[in-house]
Parts: structure tokens; C-alpha cells; sequence
């Protein structure tokens, strides 16, 4: 019998895995635990978010407001969306990642459901004000979850991965509006809708029996003194990235959250679309929107998160023009460019998570991402609002042209961050 034993392979001389998956591979067992958390998390938060949206003529109808009313219900939850980013992102710093990712998940599905039974106007905008906050808090803390167990080198991919969520949790929106409208009054359907949104308290279970922090956030939790520090991402070190960071956050999502709040009801009202035409055209927007993440996600990996930034700002703001200059009649020309349209403007968001997460320490992570995103998102809430008030005059498709406005106040704020493709996390 042979004696000679087979050579181990050294790590150099074993192969790189460079296959399309190699980003998800990359991140191990309980890698890829946490990104299935995450996922669902922010996939389910996007459901939540749209059923607002998409019941929005109904609402409206059913509690005889005007559009100033209407866009207020959508910018209420976004700017408390910024109270409860910050909270969760303290909380994420301070008790764990996993515990605040269930939390604001719990959070957003009970005020979800609560919606529905909103006897009038008010009550529905404290009960979606409410919402928000665990809206505001979810992507936060998912993304910085993943992103502590991405490696440097595919970490955009992995973080575009989590972005793309937010597409998948629109289309089953998409596909459960299309359903409750059409066999349901619009009275009692846009009730149903919110209720459908207790959907996220199956995903708590899971995460709490499945999911762990990365090691070493874990152990930074428990011996850094600054850990959650609110104050720590305004001192010097930190001041400059978090005031730029938070100026890019608001006009991308200031440019973006005027598309995702209005489209619907442009639609209807300017191109004359059913419910169930409305729900076709949302196809192609929305597969636009999923194809756009996973590419910025391999683009901001390739050339860098600034650069990717750029690229879809401006082609998001052609796009916006283009979508809202369309000849009256040409509806078909509305469906083709939806496809460019959900593509640009979600491919922006795609290094979000990576660039960000680069940006601060582990100690302040979460508090630094969840402030930047979530107060972006506040404030570039304040863009719906004023679509609504111009569409009375303007028409809601002339009004949406100023959404295109904040993607230039994006790019003029990466002026003041640095590139960060390739930086290990601290």
C-alpha cells in the first residue's frame, strides 16, 4: 500500500472564485442568514411603504382630500422616518444589529395594520407617521448587518443585493393591489391593503431563531465607550462626512420618493390608466427597478461608489423629463420608458449601503447610517409634498419634473466625501 500522501493545495494556488454568485458565497453560513433577514426585512418594509401609494385615489376619494393632503400622508412618514433611522441606528450600536432590525420590523407592521382601521383623515396620518418610524429604521440596520459580513471586495454587490429588495417588495405591492382593486369596492379595498401588512411578522421569527451580528461587531458593542454616541458623528472626525452624506441622501431620495409617491396616480389621472393598466405599466417600471439595483451594485464595486453615483443621477434626471414630456396619446411610449426610468433611479441607491457603511467606524456605525439616510430622507420627504401642492396648477406630470432637481444636489454633495471602493471596515 501507497504511503505517499496527496499535497495540500496552498492558499494561493487555490482558484478565485469569480462566478456571478462569488459576492453571496463570499459571506458564509451565517452571511448569508443575515442577508436572508435583511432581505425579507426591507423587502416587506417596501410592501408597507407602497401600499400607501398605490391605495392613494382611494384614500383620497374616501376622505375628500386635495392633493397637498394626499402628499402629506407619504411626507409625514418619511419625516418621522428620520426619528426613527436615528433611534434604530443607536439602538443597533448599543443592543446588537439583530435585535434592532426586528424591532423596527415589529414596528412597522403593527402601525401598517392599524392604518387600516383609520376611521378619518387624522388618525390615518398619526398611524402612518408612526409607521415610519420602524420604516425608517429597517434599512439601516439591515444593511449595516450585511455589510459587516461583505468583504471589501464585493461588498457594493452584496449591499446592491439588499437594495433589490426594495423592487421585490414593490411587485408583490404591485401584484396585491392589482388583485384587492379589482375584486374588492375602493372603499373597503384600500383598508385591506394595509392590513395585508401584518406579512412581516412571520419574518421576525425566523430572524430571531436564525440570525446573529458578525463577530466583530459583536465584540465592539462590548468594548467601545462611544458605542451609539449620537454626539461622537458631529465631532470633527466625523462632522464634514456626516453633513455631506446627509446632503447626498436627500437628493437622491428626494428625486426618488417624488417618482415612487406619484407615478400611480399620474397614471390614472394624466394618462387615463385602470387599475389593472396601472399595474402592467408598474411591471415594467418595477423590473427596471430590480435589473437597476443588482447592476449598481456590480458598477459601484467596478468603478467606485462616487462614480456610480453620478452616472445615475444624471441619467435618473433625463429620464424624469423624458417620462413626464411624453405626447398625450402615447401611452406605449410611457410603458417603454418606464423600464429606463425604475432602472436609473434605483441603481443610484445601490452603493448606498456600502458607501455609507465605509464612511464611519464600527462603534458609530449604525448611528451614523441611520442619521444620514433617514434625516436625507426627511427632508427630501418635503419634495412630494410640494408635487402635490404644484399639481393642482401644473398637472401632476409637470409638477414631478422637480423631482429631477435633487439629483443635482446629490452630485454636488459627493463633492465633499471621499471615495471609498476597497476600504475594510474599522
Amino acid at each position: 500500500m501507497s504511503t505517499t500522501q496527496t499535497p495540500r493545495t496552498s492558499p494561493a494556488e487555490v482558484p478565485e472564485d469569480t462566478g456571478a454568485f462569488a459576492w453571496l458565497r463570499a459571506l458564509g453560513p451565517r452571511g448569508r442568514r443575515a442577508f436572508g433577514g435583511a432581505f425579507g426585512g426591507y423587502a416587506l418594509d417596501s410592501y408597507d411603504f407602497f401600499t400607501l401609494p398605490l391605495s392613494m385615489v382611494a384614500i383620497s376619494a374616501y376622505f375628500s382630500l386635495n392633493s397637498g393632503q394626499t402628499g402629506l400622508l407619504t411626507t409625514v412618514t418619511l419625516v418621522v422616518s428620520a426619528i426613527g433611522g436615528v433611534l434604530a441606528g443607536i439602538l443597533a450600536d448599543r443592543i446588537g444589529r439583530v435585535k434592532a432590525l426586528m424591532i423596527t420590523v415589529i414596528t412597522y407592521a403593527l402601525f401598517t395594520v392599524l392604518c387600516g382601521f383609520a376611521p378619518n383623515y387624522e388618525t390615518l396620518l398619526v398611524f402612518r407617521a408612526l409607521q415610519g418610524v420602524g420604516f425608517g429604521g429597517e434599512w439601516a440596520v439591515g444593511a449595516i448587518l450585511v455589510a459587516e459580513y461583505a468583504s471589501a471586495k464585493h461588498r457594493g454587490r452584496t449591499l446592491g443585493g439588499i437594495q433589490s429588495a426594495w423592487a421585490a417588495g414593490w411587485a408583490l405591492a404591485v401584484i396585491v393591489y392589482t388583485l384587492v382593486f379589482h375584486f374588492l369596492d375602493p372603499d373597503t379595498a384600500w383598508r385591506v391593503m394595509f392590513w395585508t401588512g401584518a406579512l412581516p411578522a412571520l419574518l421576525v421569527i425566523w430572524v430571531r431563531r436564525n440570525v446573529e451580528d458578525a463577530p466583530h461587531a459583536a465584540e465592539v458593542r462590548k468594548s467601545s465607550s462611544e458605542r451609539g454616541s449620537f454626539t461622537a458623528i458631529f465631532r470633527p472626525g466625523l462632522l464634514r462626512t456626516t453633513l455631506f452624506a446627509t446632503l447626498l441622501s436627500t437628493g437622491v431620495q428626494g428625486g426618488y420618493y417624488t417618482l415612487a409617491t406619484w407615478v400611480p396616480t399620474y397614471l390614472k389621472t394624466d394618462r387615463g390608466l385602470t387599475v389593472v393598466g396601472t399595474g402592467g405599466y408598474l411591471a415594467f417600471l418595477i423590473s427596471g427597478a430590480f435589473i437597476g439595483y443588482l447592476t449598481g451594485g456590480y458598477l459601484t464595486d467596478r468603478l467606485g461608489r462616487k462614480r456610480n453615483i453620478v452616472i445615475f443621477a444624471f441619467l435618473s434626471a433625463v429620464c424624469i423629463l423624458a417620462y413626464t414630456n411624453i405626447p398625450a396619446g402615447a401611452n406605449g411610449l410611457v410603458l417603454v420608458l418606464g423600464f429606463p426610468l425604475g432602472f436609473c433611479m434605483s441603481a443610484i441607491f445601490s452603493g448606498f449601503g456600502s458607501f455609507l457603511a465605509e464612511l464611519y467606524p464600527t462603534a458609530v456605525r449604525g448611528t451614523g447610517q441611520g442619521f444620514t439616510y433617514n434625516t436625507g430622507r426627511a427632508v427630501g420627504a418635503f419634495f412630494p409634498t410640494l408635487v402635490g401642492f404644484l399639481a393642482d396648477s401644473w398637472g401632476v406630470g409637470g409638477a414631478l419634473v422637480f423631482g429631477a432637481v435633487g439629483y443635482g444636489i446629490a452630485v454636488l454633495a459627493l463633492l465633499g466625501l471621499p471615495e471609498t471602493r476597497g476600504r475594510e471596515l474599522a
